[in-house]
């Protein structure tokens, strides 16, 4: 234990003269939750649509007020002379209302009125989007102006739950914290490893009596303490910044944090001690602790909308199961019976990576 302790103080000594890499430890993680929260946002606001009203009946236009009044939309008149594509090749609309003649007539007699919806789909999301908010519009208008269609015998009301003000910031906050998380402690910890193999070090180690065990714990507990000071400083941001805070039991988010800055660390061990050169070691961790965690642990996008092919992929990244704990914990609540599959896979993946680091820096000793 002692060599261990000695082992940890030195990695943090080395750290700590290295005021680039303190900021690297400290600064950047800030700056990526910041600008990744305030980057990606769920609401759509003011999104360009035209309106070509061929009635211009006071129905009609109670239709495209309804519209105006929407903040998913701005509205702009177009000439009933131009074809709505000239708005969309032109990048000055997304969308187009078309109302036609005999409209007004028609929601007088009561009979059923036919608008139409033009949506630019180079854009598939926006598309959707568009679709799906005109679509409650009308729905809407419909159900304050009898006659317009024919009236429904069930009518749906939606609560939204854990995040009723779909803030963009409390679903992408947790996430790219994990992904923080997933990148800096790691990234030190394998160009420390690496930069031992690099300027020959290492043999300093070789030739002393730690074991392999104590020369790699000594390590991850030294970046250990490093993760945990950035997870102080993001969480802080995460509770005061974004108004978050903890939704049920912790303890499930306590335990899964400390086993997951074990597992990040370790696994930035274990590409130091396989890639004795720091920029490619680097670039394997950037590849893997960044891209993987970005793209296919549910970050961005549900996984189940990931293709089939790659999906299982999923199933092999850490930080998979370190956002579901942290997206229950913050909004949730659902604690241990939701979420102990994911804190014992954690778990598992880091002693995968710790005993793969550790069969690499085995043979620095022989026994006699």
């Amino acid at each position: 234990m002692r060599r261990i302790f000695a082992q940890a103080i030195k990695e943090l000594t080395q750290l700590l003269r290295d005021k680039l890499a303190v900021a690297l430890a400290l600064l950047l993680p800030v700056i990526l939750l910041l600008l990744q929260t305030t980057a990606i946002s769920l609401t759509v606001k003011d999104l360009p649509i035209i309106v070509q009203d061929l009635d211009e009946s006071q129905a009609s236009q109670k239709l495209v007020d309804a519209f105006r009044e929407s903040l998913s939309f701005h509205v702009a008149s177009w000439p009933t002379d131009k074809q709505p594509e000239e708005a969309f090749a032109s990048n000055k609309a997304r969308g187009a209302l078309i109302i036609p003649e005999e409209y007004g007539r028609k929601i007088a007699r009561g009979e059923d009125a036919t608008v139409q919806i033009l949506v630019d789909a180079s854009d598939g999301n926006t598309a959707q989007i568009i679709s799906g908010d005109a679509q409650q519009i009308v729905r809407a208008y419909n159900a304050e102006n009898a006659g317009a269609t024919r009236p429904q015998p069930v009518n749906a009301a939606i609560r939204l739950w854990y995040n009723p003000s779909r803030s963009s910031q409390k679903f992408y906050g947790p996430g790219i914290y994990v992904l923080a998380m997933s990148l800096f402690p790691p990234l030190l910890a394998t160009l420390a490893m690496s930069k031992e193999g690099e300027q020959k070090t290492i043999l300093q180690v070789y030739v002393s009596n730690i074991s392999a065990h104590e020369f790699l714990l000594g390590k991850i507990a030294a970046f250990m303490i490093v993760a945990t000071g950035e997870a102080i400083i993001m969480m802080s941001i995460l509770f005061l910044g974004f108004g978050l805070r903890f939704a049920g039991d912790p303890t499930p988010f306590l335990v899964a944090t400390i086993l997951y800055m074990f597992t990040v660390t370790t696994f930035g061990n274990m590409i130091g001690a396989a890639i004795p050169s720091q920029v490619a070691a680097m670039q394997a961790v950037a590849l893997t602790g960044f891209l993987l965690v970005y793209m296919l642990s549910g970050l961005l996008f549900p996984v189940q909308n990931i293709p089939a092919a790659i999906r299982w992929i999923s199933s092999l990244v850490w930080g998979r199961y370190y956002i579901e704990v942290v997206r229950d914990a913050l909004l949730a609540g659902g604690g241990w019976p939701s979420v102990w599959p994911k804190v014992l896979a954690i778990g598992a993946i880091g002693t995968i990576f710790y005993t793969l680091a550790w069969r690499s820096m085995r043979r620095m000793q022989l026994k006699d």
